[in-house]
């Protein structure tokens, strides 16, 4: 690493970035694991629009691929409306 000013300073906002990147990701990923363990169709109805939000926002902020943001909610909501049936 080069021993400039502007570079320390990259090397810290990355890695606030990198750590806020992993926990919004990590609690996503909870969240989409919570919502394939609910066996009834009014409660993943309930929680689906939370879930879609949060992937949405890590697209928005190109954590996710906006595909696979498409990708994932394309596939909750199938399962969603698997369980409404």
């Amino acid at each position: 690493m080069a021993n400039h000013k502007a570079t320390k300073k990259d090397v810290r906002q990355a890695t606030k970035r990198r750590e806020r990147n992993k926990y919004y990701g990590k609690t996503t990923r909870n969240a989409i694991r919570d919502l394939k363990a609910i066996k009834t169709g009014k409660e993943a109805g309930e929680q689906m629009p939370e879930v879609a939000s949060l992937i949405d926002k890590l697209a928005k902020k190109g954590v996710i691929h906006r595909n696979k943001a498409a990708n994932l909610k394309s596939k909750l909501a199938k399962r969603v409306n698997a369980l409404a049936n």
